[in-house]
């Protein structure tokens, strides 16, 4: 009941959203339930009805992810202060999460169902003069625990998702102790270095208790006072013991941009070497490869763009796109990665089908390209979203610090436009080297 209504009072912007993860599942869910269809009107076929299956695990993948970003932006399932006392804590909000995810996915799969039955013509006659017969086996009954089947993959497989994506944390980083020795390898708890015949000193190794009327040595109380600070988070009590710099996280770039480089030569080796000898093999491993490495590879090539931007000597316009782009690059250059994968792989095949032997595209294979295509897009749109929530804290702190609306939204469009002036041509090359096999 809570799902349901958290799900209408959302602003039109979520539920926008939430109807293109509707949207994206009836896709998915049609390409699952053609592919049945295809099972039925060819049962001699078998190979090929499991290689149509196969093809939907990626309009699949794509409606998964698409549903974890928009469940990750849901701004009615945010933890907010106050809720727990009201019984919604960190858990129930996920569940709420999971719950609105699962209906959003139901609704697209239950519309899937109800467009397959239109076209097989079961509900009121066959559309478009029987066009669709063949690919949806029309005449022939279906086969409910397999529809049904098909139809609950995508909605479980996003909740899970979801609830694993989502599940609560600790927000405290855990506190490694490091392990002491005693003499001559014993175990022991001494924090500090023990002076000159404080071993032998009565009562200086057995613990004491506060209050039980044991006198403490003053190293003993400095270092129990020293614990205590650190547990509750102050400062640490020696004054002379030099302190640690914070690290800088923003200047650390993404540890996966050497495996990305790595997967995409690799990738791009691999079709180089097989040559014509096997086209369709080719594409496919290339793909997984080069779009395995451009989605690792994302969120460095994002942190190096905010780098660019900050060459030489920049003013505050640079100065924020580029701060900005690498405060991001962790949460926006995935989806990038993944978009630009997509891209990849769509030219890659394009270029297969316009000069080898492969079969021209059919409306079930244009229909999987607008799934996968489309989904990824809004992923990307929904991250973007999501890293404005993130920075609306920073944008209200340098407005009253009296910067000009103007100059925010300068550095938001030149943000915008670098990303494309990197990773398009990027796209193009890698795309142009994975075709360039198949026209020897």
């Amino acid at each position: 009941m809570l799902a349901l209504r958290l799900t209408r009072a959302a602003r039109p912007a979520v539920q926008l959203r939430r109807l293109l993860v509707a949207a994206a599942s009836a896709g998915t869910g049609l390409l699952l339930l053609s592919s049945l269809g295809h099972a039925l009107a060819h049962p001699e076929a078998a190979d090929a009805a499991a290689l149509r299956l196969a093809w939907c695990a990626a309009p699949l993948a794509a409606t998964v992810y698409l549903a974890l970003a928009v469940a990750r932006t849901d701004p009615g399932t945010r933890p907010r202060p106050g809720l727990s006392a009201v019984g919604l804590g960190p858990a129930r909000l996920m569940a709420v999460s999971a719950l609105t995810t699962a209906l959003s996915c139901s609704l697209g799969s239950l519309l899937a169902l109800l467009v397959f039955l239109h076209l097989r013509g079961d509900l009121t006659g066959l559309p478009f003069d029987g066009a669709a017969a063949g690919l949806l086996a029309a005449g022939l009954p279906l086969p409910v625990p397999a529809a049904a089947t098909l139809l609950t993959v995508l909605p479980v497989t996003a909740t899970a998702a979801v609830a694993v994506a989502l599940r609560p944390r600790d927000p405290r980083p855990p506190v490694r102790v490091p392990r002491r020795f005693g003499r001559f390898g014993a175990a022991g708890g001494s924090a500090g270095k023990e002076t000159f015949g404080a071993y032998g000193r009565f009562g200086t190794r057995l613990p004491q208790a506060p209050g039980d009327g044991r006198t403490e040595a003053p190293g003993d109380r400095r270092t129990a006072t020293t614990s205590l600070l650190e547990t509750e988070g102050g400062p640490p009590a020696p004054e002379n013991a030099p302190e640690s710099p914070a690290p800088d996280t923003d200047a650390d770039s993404p540890a996966g941009l050497p495996w990305g480089v790595a997967l995409v030569t690799a990738g791009l080796a691999a079709q180089a070497y097989a040559g014509r000898s096997a086209p369709v093999l080719t594409v496919l491993l290339g793909w997984l490869l080069t779009g395995t490495g451009l989605v690792l590879a994302g969120p460095g090539l994002t942190h190096l763009c905010g780098r660019l931007l900050q060459a030489g000597r920049p003013g505050a316009l640079r100065l924020l796109a580029g701060r900005g782009l690498m405060a991001e690059a962790a949460r926006i250059g995935r989806p990038l990665g993944v978009v630009c994968a997509v891209a990849s792989a769509g030219c890659a095949l394009t270029a297969l089908s316009g000069g080898g032997p492969a079969p021209a595209f059919g409306p079930l294979s244009a229909l999987g390209a607008l799934v996968v295509g489309g989904a990824t897009l809004a992923t990307l749109l929904t991250a973007a979203v999501e890293a404005r929530q993130y920075r609306a804290g920073h944008t209200a702190v340098l407005l009253r610090l009296g910067a000009r609306p103007a100059l925010l939204r300068g550095a938001a469009a030149l943000r915008a436009a670098v990303l494309p002036a990197l990773f398009g041509p990027l796209v193009l090359a890698i795309a142009a080297l994975s075709a360039l096999p198949l026209s020897r």
